[in-house]
C-alpha cells in the first residue's frame, strides 16, 4: 500500500512540476537553433546547480534565470548530481518533510525471546544402588518432597555392605583405612563411616543419605523391593536456581552479552516477572535454524513450602539492552531496497541528497550508521520515500533513459528473507500435522512458534499493520485435543496469511502457497466461513481445519 501511494504521489509531483514549467516558461525565448550557434545541452541554475531544464526559464527556487550550458562545457558544479532532489517550500509543506540530526547517542532495544524454564544441570543428582540389596523402609516416599543434604531417604539392607561394616569395626590401622575406602565405594558417606563404631550390632540395615538439598523429582523404588547394583533409586534436583533457556538468532548476537539482565514472564504465573542474568552463550550454532542457546539464571526461593518457578514451564523473556554511544539516525530515515540502504541528507536551500549508508545494529527507534554519514548531517525522516521516487526521475532525465517505477521497500533484505523462510517452515509443519490429525506432531511443531514469530515481526517492522495481531496469536503451550489445536491454529494462520500475502510479489520473498477453505466454520464453530493457511513445497493443499474428514477441501489463492 505504501509503495502504491509513493508511486501515485511521485507521479503527481512530476505532473505538477511539468505543468508549472510549461506555464511559466511558455513565453521564454526558444533555444538557439541557428546552425552557426553552439548546441545547448541544458539550462542550469547558477545558484542551485541541481535545478536543470531542457528549456530556458527561471530557477524554481530563487527565480534566477537559468544559464545555458553548451556542448563541451562542464556546467556548474553539482556535488550531488542526479542524486539531489530540489523541492519548493510549498512542496516541502505538502509532503510534510521532516528531518533529524545524525549524532552520537545510545541505542536502546527490547529483545523479545521465548523459551523454557529448565533446572540447573549442575545441581542435579541421580542416586543409584552401589551394591545389591533390599529397600527396608522409605523415609521419603513421594515426588516433590523437599530434602536437605544428609537427610535419610531410605533404609537399605545388603549382606555385602553389612559384612564390610563388621570387618571395619574389627580391623585397625592400615587395614581399617582400606576397608573404610571400600565402604565409601559402596555408597556410605564419611559421616556414616565415622558412626559405625557406635552402630548397634542388631541394626542390620544402612541409610541412603541425600547427597544434596533439593526436590525429589523421581522415586523408582518401594519398600520391600530388591535392587541390583547400578539400579536407579532416586533423582534429586536443586530448584533454588532455575535456568531460562532460549534461542538467539544471528542478527541478535551483536546485542547479547554475558551479564545482561533478562526479565522473564510465564503464562503459568500471570502478573509476575522474574529477573536474572545471562550466564552462558552456547558457541555452537545450529546450522538449520542459524541460532544458538542462551542461558539465564533465575533465583527461585521457597515460598510457603514450594518453588514458584516449575520445571519445564514455557516462558517469554525481555532483554533490555542499551549500547554505548554510536552514530545513529531514526529507523524511519533509512530506505532499504534489497541490499542497498539509503538516506536523504538535507543540504539546505530545499535540496536533499541521496546517500548510500552501511548499517550496524538496529535499535527499537534508532539504527547505527557505520559509514555514509557524518555527525551533524540532517536526514529526512518523513517524506523520504517520495524523495526517492523523485531522485529516480532525476537520474532518468539526466541519463536520457526511461524512468523506472519507484518501488521503495519492494524487496526483502537478507535478515527479512531468513525470518520469513523460518516462519514459513514453522507454519507449514503445523498445518501438515493438523491435516494428518496428528496432535502430538502439532504440539511438537508449534514449540518454536513464539521465537519464530518474534523474529519475523522484528524483521518486518513497518511492512505490515497486521504484525501485532500475529504477535498476539503466537502462544502455543501444548493443546489438549485436536479441537483446541485447530482453534488456536486458525487465529494464528489468519494473521500469518494477512502479513505474508502482500509480500509474495516482492523480490527475495521465499516461495510459498496460500490456500483457502470456504467452509471452515463447520469445523471451528463461531469463526467466519473462509479461512486461509500457508504451505511450502509443491504438494496439493491439505486442509488443516478438517484433517482426514475433508483433507482436499480448499483452493489455492494465486499471487
Amino acid at each position: 500500500m505504501k509503495t502504491l501511494l509513493t508511486v501515485i504521489i511521485t507521479a503527481l509531483i512530476a505532473a505538477t512540476a511539468t505543468w508549472f514549467a510549461k506555464d511559466r516558461f511558455a513565453h521564454s525565448p526558444a533555444a538557439p537553433t541557428t546552425s552557426g550557434e553552439r548546441k545547448v545541452l541544458y539550462y542550469q541554475s547558477a545558484m542551485h546547480p541541481w535545478i536543470k531544464s531542457d528549456k530556458p526559464g527561471r530557477c524554481t527556487i530563487c527565480g534566477m534565470e537559468l544559464t545555458p550550458v553548451y556542448e563541451g562545457e562542464k556546467g556548474f558544479d553539482n556535488a550531488g548530481g542526479e542524486n539531489v532532489v530540489a523541492l519548493t517550500q510549498s512542496q516541502i509543506q505538502v509532503l510534510h518533510v521532516e528531518t533529524a540530526e545524525a549524532r552520537q547517542q545510545q541505542l536502546d532495544r527490547k529483545l523479545h525471546v521465548a523459551g523454557m524454564i529448565d533446572d540447573n544441570a549442575t545441581r542435579h543428582r541421580i542416586l543409584s544402588a552401589y551394591v545389591d540389596g533390599r529397600v527396608e523402609k522409605l523415609h521419603v516416599n513421594y515426588i516433590g518432597a523437599e530434602v536437605t543434604e544428609g537427610q535419610p531417604l531410605a533404609d537399605f539392607y545388603s549382606p555385602t555392605l553389612l559384612q564390610a561394616e563388621r570387618e571395619y569395626r574389627q580391623l585397625t590401622g592400615e587395614l581399617k583405612s582400606n576397608t573404610g575406602l571400600r565402604l565409601r565405594q559402596m555408597g556410605l558417606t564419611k559421616e556414616q563411616i565415622a558412626k559405625l563404631e557406635s552402630k548397634p550390632a542388631e541394626v542390620l540395615s544402612s541409610e541412603i543419605i541425600a547427597p544434596m538439598s533439593g526436590t525429589v523429582v523421581a522415586q523408582n523404588v518401594y519398600e520391600g523391593q530388591y535392587v541390583a547394583t547400578g539400579e536407579k533409586l532416586f533423582e534429586i534436583a536443586d530448584f533454588s536456581t532455575m535456568w531460562f533457556m532460549f534461542r538467539a538468532y544471528e542478527m541478535d548476537m551483536p546485542w547479547i552479552q554475558i551479564g545482561q539482565i533478562v526479565r522473564v514472564t510465564t503464562p503459568a504465573i500471570p502478573g509476575k516477572s522474574f529477573e536474572g542474568k545471562i550466564t552462558f552463550i552456547d558457541p555452537n550454532f545450529d546450522e538449520a535454524t542459524r541460532s544458538t542457546k542462551i542461558r539465564v539464571e533465575l533465583p527461585n526461593p521457597l515460598v510457603d513450602g514450594r518453588r514458584t518457578l516449575l520445571h519445564r514451564l514455557y516462558a517469554d523473556g525481555e532483554v533490555q539492552i542499551t549500547t554505548p554511544s554510536v552514530l545513529s539516525v531514526p529507523r524511519s530515515s533509512v530506505i532499504e531496497t534489497g541490499r542497498e540502504a539509503v538516506v536523504y541528507i538535507d543540504r539546505e536551500g530545499a535540496a536533499y541528497e541521496r546517500a548510500v549508508v552501511r548499517l550496524g545494529r538496529r535499535g527499537d527507534q534508532l539504527v547505527e550508521i557505520l559509514s555514509g554519514l557524518n555527525a551533524g548531517d540532517h536526514v529526512v525522516t518523513n517524506g523520504n520515500l517520495l524523495l526517492d521516487g523523485q531522485a529516480e526521475m532525476n537520474r532518468s532525465f539526466m541519463t536520457g533513459s526511461e524512468p523506472k517505477k519507484a518501488k521503495p521497500g519492494a524487496s526483502l533484505n537478507n535478515e527479512q528473507q531468513v525470518a520469513v523462510n523460518e516462519f514459513l517452515n514453522l507454519a507449514d509443519a503445523m498445518a501438515k500435522a493438523l491435516s494428518a490429525d496428528d496432535l502430538a506432531a502439532f504440539n511438537e511443531a508449534s514449540k518454536p512458534a513464539m521465537e519464530a514469530t518474534d523474529k519475523l515481526t522484528t524483521a518486518l517492522a513497518g511492512k505490515s499493520e497486521k504484525l501485532s495481531e500475529l504477535s498476539d496469536a503466537r502462544h502455543f503451550h501444548g493443546s489438549k485435543d485436536l479441537v483446541d489445536a485447530r482453534k488456536a491454529f486458525h487465529r494464528f494462520a489468519q494473521a500469518a496469511a494477512a502479513v505474508l500475502e502482500p509480500l509474495r510479489t516482492m523480490e527475495g520473498t521465499p516461495k510459498f502457497h496460500l490456500w483457502e477453505c470456504p467452509m471452515v466454520d463447520r469445523a471451528i464453530p463461531g469463526v467466519p466461513k473462509k479461512a486461509r493457511w500457508l504451505q511450502t513445497g509443491d504438494r496439493p493443499g491439505a486442509n488443516p481445519f478438517f484433517g482426514a474428514e475433508m483433507q482436499d477441501c480448499g483452493k489455492e489463492i494465486q499471487p
